[in-house]
């Protein structure tokens, strides 16, 4: 079973074709990526909790972030397609720069156009 999500106006995400749902028209690959840098206080407390354990909140935060615009990338670029949906949803997560200071979130999928 995959993940699917809909939104108010009908525009709908899936890491899977969803069952029951017609595809009319598949419409090419789309993504989005999105790539943040680790700025000097997130890396003096994530070395913290390095130490002492727990959740780097500053980390994630900013990762949810990145995650979040790489997302609204594909999904623009599906509408701009004439996509009502995107299937085979993929999330990649990469770490960028000479000393590992970056990281990139990269999103693509399927644009698909489904039966009204």
């Amino acid at each position: 079973m995959g993940w699917f999500s809909k939104s108010d106006d009908g525009f709908f995400l899936s890491t899977t074709t969803p069952s029951g749902i017609e595809l009319n028209q598949y419409l090419g690959v789309v993504n989005g990526e999105a790539i943040i840098g680790a700025n000097i206080f997130r890396d003096m407390f994530s070395s913290v909790r390095d130490v002492v354990g727990g959740r780097a909140g500053g980390y994630e935060r900013a990762l949810a972030g990145a995650r979040d615009a790489a997302l609204a990338d594909m999904v623009d670029a599906a509408r701009e397609r004439g996509a009502n949906g995107v299937i085979g949803v993929d999330f990649d997560y990469e770490v960028l720069g000479e000393n590992n200071g970056m990281m990139m979130v990269s999103v693509s999928g399927t644009a698909v156009k489904i039966a009204a």
